[in-house]
């Protein structure tokens, strides 16, 4: 090492030429130069990638509205009452609600694919049952039996381009009466970097949501496991089948309904007792 060169001066000239981590400095990668027109639904449009952020004018994003809907109250880690749940969160009191749902106009980018599907879309309010911006983010509720006929065109359209279905994930609400089962999508657009959600909901009594392996192959696995966890039956699918659970086991284990102990596991014919009967240690 040279007397007038400093440890802290080694790495000075590489730091100032290394690349900003991501796709670009701005955060959102240039549209994709090898998509054909032909192949789109309308014309190509004209994406700036300097429109990244859900805001119109420097204004800042509309906040859902202050009264979410409260579905039910609940107590301790695992729902028991008593002494019984030795978890040492016997305390604890959450409140189950859903954001509300959020009026357009909504802020930037999330205007133009609202518009745009509405104009896709034949009987749009009949589709998209409501819109809820929580968190940064925006999450469109659809009727489950136009939901292959949706996703078609966000996959599709030039303007909006939701290419890829990175996750499809169930979540069960006993208290939310005649729609308790909800499936989750999540939708990228690789062309012009922009992220939704899509949630379907469907009665206990009738647990069917088509499949939309058929536009979006990524989801054949997912749609798998959310029938294993959650007993979604998706309508479509190549084939249902459980993905982690026994063919044969009984329920599904992520449902709020099923036990959570006293049930058999297969080791020795050992029991898990429920959280109400286990030991405590106080």
């Amino acid at each position: 090492m040279s007397e007038k060169t400093r440890p802290e001066d080694l790495h000075k000239e590489s730091d100032a030429d290394a690349r900003v981590k991501g796709a670009v400095p701005e955060g959102e990668s240039e549209p994709d130069a090898e998509t054909k027109p032909e192949m789109l639904t309308g014309s190509e449009p004209g994406v700036s990638s300097a429109d990244v952020q859900a805001t119109t004018g420097g204004t800042e994003v509309v906040a859902a509205e202050p009264t979410p809907e409260v579905l039910a109250t609940r107590k301790g880690m695992f729902g028991v009452t008593g002494t019984g749940d030795t978890s040492g969160f016997g305390g604890l009191t959450r409140t189950i609600e859903f954001p509300s749902p959020s009026s357009p106009p909504f802020g930037g980018w999330w205007d133009s694919v609202y518009e745009r599907m509405a104009e896709l879309v034949p009987s749009y309010s009949d589709v998209i049952t409501k819109v809820v911006i929580h968190r940064g983010e925006i999450t469109f509720h659809v009727a489950r039996e136009h939901l292959t006929e949706l996703v078609q065109h966000l996959r599709d359209d030039a303007y909006l381009r939701f290419e890829f279905c990175s996750s499809v994930s169930g979540v069960h609400y006993p208290a939310d009466s005649g729609q308790e089962l909800h499936a989750v999508y999540h939708l990228q657009s690789m062309t012009h970097n922009r992220r939704i959600r899509l949630e379907v909901s469907a009665p206990d009594s009738d647990p069917h949501i088509p499949s939309v392996v058929a536009t979006y192959p990524t989801a054949d696995w997912h749609e798998r496991e959310t029938y294993d966890m959650f007993g979604i039956v998706f309508d479509g699918h190549p084939a249902l089948t459980r993905i982690l659970m026994p063919d044969d086991w009984p329920g599904h284990p992520q449902r709020k309904d099923y036990p959570l102990g006293g049930v058999p596991v297969e080791y020795k014919g050992a029991t898990i007792p429920p959280p109400e009967q286990r030991r405590t240690y106080s």
